[in-house]
């Protein structure tokens, strides 16, 4: 028997899923198609999914502590609301000077501080960073030189923050003090069999479950950055992970169907039986605009 089933959307496929969110106060499971462009979410009350068109390529999305969601645009930073109806405010630039980069991935840490990754669309030029947008609204750049910045996810205790250049097949660790971050050393690295390294998650016991592009599974990792346990799956562009539900066990992923000769499970979205728990989801308290 699979552990693994697939969340039927009436063959509706992502061409970049991403950006997974579990948002409770919702119940609900959020993620992006990056080039559709679009917002998806999925009621876990019903099992029925709703999508949105976006304005522009969309590489994540968090909660917002005051309602609504703040999206990661090509552009920018924007709020986004889609109840009663969708509404994206005006973008705050990230990058006005790099107007070949786009948002990939990004994440809340545990003190509601944004961390979020920029890239070239074309995947040539290691002209993306790692930003952090703290609670209070105010921005600074972590690392440089990525050529795609994927994951970010974080310890339970927050000391430390695991970030990926997908590009290099490389998982970086960084330790986190006061909202600063000092890069520790390689987590982790991909050989070519695996794939390359793509979006992350950590569960409760501090493991780290790491996305396979171009390698059909998911991988945990233990703290210490062994590789422990191996879940594959019928898509063959694995793209990220969350875990969601009132008690953080239901784990869902991602997948993206670009650049493929498509089957019916690449872009889809699965839901995974891991036997594990993650941790809760905390809202960006700070503003936006």
């Amino acid at each position: 028997m699979s552990n693994w089933k697939v969340i039927e959307r009436a063959g509706v496929r992502d061409v970049l899923g991403e950006g997974a969110l579990w948002c409770a106060r919702d119940n609900a499971f959020y993620w992006v198609d990056i080039l559709a462009p679009a917002l998806n979410r999925l009621a876990l009350s019903t099992m029925q999914v709703e999508r949105w068109d976006m304005p522009e390529p969309l590489g994540w999305v968090v909660v917002h502590a005051d309602g609504g969601l703040v999206g990661g645009f090509r552009s920018g930073i924007a709020p986004i609301t889609v109840d009663p109806e969708l509404v994206v405010g005006p973008r705050k630039a990230i990058e006005a000077h790099l107007p070949g980069n786009r948002m990939n991935d990004g994440k809340t840490d545990a003190t509601g501080a944004i961390w979020c990754g920029t890239m070239d669309m074309g995947e040539t030029q290691a002209s993306g960073s790692l930003y952090r947008i703290g609670p209070q609204g105010d921005m600074s750049i972590i690392d440089i030189g990525y050529i795609v910045p994927n994951g970010p996810t974080f310890s339970p205790c927050n000391r430390w923050l695991y970030h990926t250049d997908s590009g290099r097949r490389t998982i970086y660790r960084f330790a986190l003090e006061d909202g600063r971050a000092q890069k520790d050393g390689v987590f982790a690295v991909f050989d070519e069999d695996d794939g390359f390294p793509d979006g992350m998650t950590t569960d409760a016991d501090g493991f780290v479950w790491i996305a396979h592009w171009d390698g059909g599974r998911i991988s945990r990792y233990s703290p210490d950055g062994v590789r422990v346990r191996t879940i594959e799956l019928p898509a063959r562009r694995i793209t990220n992970i969350a875990f969601a539900g009132e008690n953080h066990d239901r784990m869902f992923v991602t997948s993206a169907s670009i650049g493929l000769d498509a089957t019916e499970f690449d872009g889809a979205l699965f839901e995974v039986d891991c036997g594990t728990a993650g941790l809760a989801t905390i809202p960006y308290p700070g503003p936006v605009t």
